[in-house]
């Protein structure tokens, strides 16, 4: 009777296997973690990917943007030194054809105020000179400022005057040459004022390196 209790027993302490439970159950765990672990480190590169693709797609659009912005300035640095040039070069033209037409009008009037009057070939010097200078001033309102083409403008229409009312004094048959010549003096002079006007203002756009665009 004894020997069976101790059978059964010792069939009891077999079966039973103490400790199996808590093996298989920590290494349910181990795998469990392992598979959370390798999930969390996936999913951690995938957003780690995103969020570099998307900062490397933004630092492309800026450099991309600031390429542009440095191509647009060059170009509009290079377009505005083209155009300071065209403008220096209408001050040049047309203070040249001022010089011009003030050398045959230097040249004539003495003569022609002593009496001498005017030829075709003078006379038609004259109206070449006069037609070059209005020339020379549209040509500069393409370029501006505007206030130097006002100036030129005004530079022009004095000189008009001026060969006008030399071309009256030296009529003949004029009622009062006296009064004609008086005229020609006063128009002369504004010519000339005219003229100081305009070459001191377009000596400071030149010499300003902020130079107005209109």
């Amino acid at each position: 009777m004894q020997e069976v209790v101790q059978v059964a027993q010792d069939t009891v302490v077999l079966g039973q296997h103490p400790g199996e439970d808590g093996a298989v159950s920590d290494a349910t765990g181990t795998v469990v973690a392992a598979v959370i672990a390798f999930a969390a480190a996936v999913l951690g590169a995938v957003i780690a990917g995103m969020y570099a693709k998307r900062g490397a797609e933004a630092g492309g659009r800026k450099a991309v943007e600031a390429a542009f912005a440095q191509v647009h300035g060059q170009a509009a640095a290079e377009h505005w030194q083209w155009v300071r040039s065209q403008r220096h070069q209408s001050f040049a033209a047309l203070l040249a054809a001022y010089a011009a037409l003030d050398e045959v009008l230097v040249r004539i009037t003495p003569e022609t105020r002593g009496g001498a009057g005017l030829d075709e070939a003078t006379g038609r010097e004259l109206r070449e000179r006069t037609v070059e200078l209005k020339t020379k001033t549209s040509q500069l309102a393409l370029w501006g400022p505007d206030e130097a083409y006002v100036l030129a403008h005004a530079l022009t229409g004095k000189s008009m005057a001026t060969v006008a009312a030399l071309l009256q004094a030296a009529s003949i048959g004029s009622p009062d040459p006296s009064a004609d010549w008086s005229n020609y003096d006063h128009v002369r002079d504004q010519m000339s004022q005219a003229y100081a006007s305009f070459l001191q203002r377009a000596g400071e756009i030149i010499r300003d390196p902020l130079q107005p665009v209109g």
